[in-house]
């Protein structure tokens, strides 16, 4: 717990500086790059920011002095991650998400290595086998499928606020700029671009399906388990939809509650993705130029995933078990969120 939370605020405080416009880049790149060694320097901070968050480098010496007072395996994954992220950062500054490659690149960055490094956590703690935190592939899978799903889910927030986070590479086949996709004009084109988005990001699925196959303590399971069932929600939810150019697209408060409650074990979040996967088959336009595709990543999530029982889950626990695992799971999802949110709004911010 203790570790996780040192790594949370340490991220904070990263993405605070990366995004401070205020700070030249001449000035802003060095402190990205060597980021990570000022949690060895007991005395630095950062007074000059102006960012809302800049109490965390303000008072960077009880951030760094609590880092240092963790066991060194924590430590090493923590300025690991941090020195990976902070170089990333400083990569895409002045670089735009083109082709397909570059978005999972940059997605690795912002929420990618976030997955590495919380897996790195879980296996250092001995909570979990040491292959959870080796197989980086599928723990950066689980951090791509996530940010994937912010990413096309805030399309219209993104162009109000000038951002822009889908690649080159598939809209221009659709649009001649991105922000045209929000013309009505242009929606049906907009959707099929959408569609091919979302039949992209499905792909991590199998990769999430294993990793959380491998986990075997509840709390880790909870932590790693419920938002990733909320973002197969929220893809369901977008597909061929036309309201994700028009507005807001979440799933219901309720919903998200069911999710939390069942998503207990491997069985049942195998049962869950089986569901929303159907949901989208049966949602796939016959004239859409990415149908194919779609239905072939469906079936292949469908011979992973399909039910051998009834979706029960919570019952097996007491309701003061199903009381904290709701408010791990918030806060779960909380942190994950925010986290490659956060670290995405900084790098576009950068870019801008």
């Amino acid at each position: 717990r203790h570790a996780v939370c040192i790594f949370y605020l340490v991220l904070r405080a990263l993405d605070t500086i990366e995004d401070d416009m205020t700070i030249s880049l001449n000035v802003k790149v060095p402190m990205l790059h060597e980021f990570h060694s000022y949690l060895y320097q007991p005395e630095w901070k950062y007074m000059e920011s102006k960012e809302k968050d800049r109490q965390v480098l303000e008072d960077f010496p009880t951030i760094s002095s609590e880092f240092q007072s963790l066991s060194k395996v924590y430590q090493e994954v923590i300025s690991d991650i941090c020195h990976k992220m902070g170089v990333g950062m400083a990569e895409f500054l002045e670089k735009k998400v083109d082709s397909q490659n570059e978005w999972d690149k940059y997605c690795h960055y912002v929420a990618g290595l976030v997955g590495i490094g919380l897996s790195r956590l879980f296996s250092a703690s001995e909570l979990e086998d040491p292959i959870v935190g080796q197989d980086t592939d599928l723990a950066n899978s689980m951090g791509l499928f996530l940010q994937k799903t912010n990413i096309i889910r805030d399309y219209l927030e993104d162009q109000l606020e000038g951002r822009e986070f889908w690649p080159r590479e598939v809209w221009s086949r659709y649009a001649k700029k991105l922000s045209d996709l929000a013309k009505p004009e242009n929606i049906d084109m907009a959707v099929q671009c959408l569609n091919e988005l979302i039949t992209n990001a499905l792909h991590h699925v199998p990769d999430v399906l294993t990793y959380l196959s491998r986990l075997k303590n509840q709390s880790v399971f909870n932590f790693c388990a419920i938002p990733q069932v909320m973002a197969i929600a929220t893809l369901a939810a977008c597909y061929n939809n036309k309201q994700v150019f028009r507005g807001v697209v979440k799933i219901r408060k309720g919903q998200a509650v069911t999710l939390m409650m069942d998503a207990t074990n491997i069985q049942a979040v195998k049962t869950i993705m089986y569901q929303y996967v159907e949901e989208i088959y049966q949602k796939i336009p016959s004239a859409d130029p990415s149908c194919n595709k779609t239905q072939q990543i469906v079936a292949s999530i469908r011979a992973q995933s399909l039910p051998h029982g009834p979706l029960a889950s919570r019952h097996h626990y007491s309701p003061i078990y199903v009381s904290c695992a709701m408010l791990l799971a918030a806060l779960s999802w909380q942190y994950l969120t925010t986290v490659s949110k956060a670290a995405e709004d900084l790098v576009q911010t950068g870019e801008n």
